[in-house]
């Protein structure tokens, strides 16, 4: 079977690769021309665990291909997904722009039946609109090929999406006909064959399932950081708390965990994008507008905590920085916690001395030289006034806290992912602020 990816972003080629992985031949498509001859040359854009050495074998053996000509691979392949890019627009709403782009390139080019569906996250109604676009450019030439129209929502996290893809916890497919149904059952069976849930749906149920699923997970964080607030206004310790609540299996302990916010592609553009298409339907979602304002309230938290502690006082400190991707293993840097805090560090006249493991360079691309990056944990830390872990990479957990100590100029700790043990800590001479306790 063969099959086409019609953007190379993170979704496009981990979706492309591990298809091709599974034995399917498949041509990722993308206009960026160097981003192409990048992959062709074994460069992979993104950083995710076990990605490259997926794209690098599956495009020596011949099964991943990438190519910027759509037309050239389109006669090809039996099935196109789009996995273009759906940035949010000013007020909120998904752009889908390229994705509009996409289906009117295949309206111009097809000349044979083709199943389109729709990888990337996108409204309700979307189908509908890919749908008119590619008719409207068969009409232009006077042709009237027949296609159907499907949706497949992505439900990878970053850092792990080579497992979740190959490990899914349900696959969601909508699907308007027998033929589309029947062609998604053939590129799945692999899937099938391991007894992993692939769920058939209608086109809008599908595109719903995506966004209904990434709210549920946003409002379970914001919801338990609202929880860790008023946890250490009474004195209690949220880490209790949500062991207590999590052990119900009505809740279960899946992001009941209190931090400093959410960031990346997903959660926070999918609430934004939810709360406009609710609104434009006059169906206000309220509980999701306090998620979303619940979120960026706590990427401050960390800023306020130093602050107080220094009564106000912060021009000329040297802040050392743990971590600037919005989550461990992944380099992404969208909506980022960590750039709040830099803001604010930086209004308030301080020197900031930052660690990741591998996000630094795209900070460094989004904010330049506004701060300083270190080589390793301790070299952030050298004659620091206070260290701010952001994102919790597993080098952080365990580090040498004699050294830590020994280069700080002031031995003072606030952990915006509640990942150390305050006792031990205290015990060691730090003073050690967190999340909720």
């Amino acid at each position: 079977m063969k099959i086409a990816i019609a953007g190379t972003g993170y979704v496009g080629l981990v979706t492309g690769t591990c298809f091709a992985e599974m034995g399917t031949d498949v041509y990722c498509v993308d206009i960026d021309k160097n981003k192409i001859e990048g992959l062709q040359q074994g460069i992979i854009p993104i950083y995710e665990p076990g990605l490259e050495e997926l794209v690098l074998k599956n495009h020596r053996n011949g099964r991943l291909h990438f190519t910027t000509d759509l037309t050239e691979i389109l006669d090809r392949v039996d099935v196109l997904f789009s996995a273009v890019g759906t940035p949010p627009d000013e007020d909120g709403s998904a752009d889908l722009k390229y994705v509009i782009d996409v289906a009117r390139a295949i309206g111009r080019n097809m000349k044979k039946y083709l199943l389109v569906v729709t990888k990337s996250t996108v409204p309700v109604g979307t189908a509908d609109k890919i749908k008119q676009a590619i008719s409207e450019e068969q009409k232009k030439r006077g042709v009237a090929i027949e296609f159907d129209i499907a949706s497949n929502p992505e439900f990878l996290k970053e850092g792990a999406a080579v497992k979740d893809f190959m490990n899914p916890d349900r696959v969601v497919v909508g699907v308007e006909t027998e033929r589309a149904r029947k062609l998604m059952t053939k590129l799945y069976h692999p899937f099938l064959l391991n007894n992993f849930p692939v769920i058939f749906m209608d086109v809008p149920s599908a595109e719903m399932t995506k966004y209904a699923a990434n709210a549920m997970l946003a409002t379970r964080i914001s919801f338990m950081n609202e929880i860790a607030n008023l946890c250490e206004a009474m004195g209690a310790d949220v880490t209790m708390v949500r062991k207590g609540i999590g052990s119900d299996k009505r809740i279960g302990p899946g992001f009941l965990y209190a931090g400093c916010g959410y960031g990346g592609s997903c959660f926070p553009k999918d609430v934004k994008a939810l709360v406009k298409t609710a609104a434009d339907k006059g169906r206000p979602m309220r509980i999701l507008q306090a998620v979303e304002e619940v979120n960026e309230a706590q990427k401050y938290i960390l800023f306020h905590k130093l602050n107080r502690y220094y009564e106000g006082n912060l021009k000329g400190k040297r802040i050392a920085l743990w971590g600037l991707a919005f989550k461990p293993e992944t380099d992404d840097m969208r909506e980022a916690p960590a750039l709040v805090v830099i803001d604010e560090l930086l209004k308030a006249g301080c020197e900031i001395v930052a660690y990741d493991p591998v996000a630094m360079h795209e900070t460094k691309r989004r904010i330049g030289d506004r701060i300083r990056y270190a080589d390793d944990i301790y070299a952030a830390t050298d004659k620091a006034d206070a260290l701010l872990l952001v994102t919790e990479w597993k080098e952080f957990r365990l580090p040498s806290w004699g050294m830590v100590k020994e280069k700080m100029n002031n031995p003072l700790i606030i952990d915006g992912r509640n990942i150390y043990d305050a006792g031990e800590l205290q015990g060691l001479g730090f003073t050690y602020y967190c999340i909720g306790r």
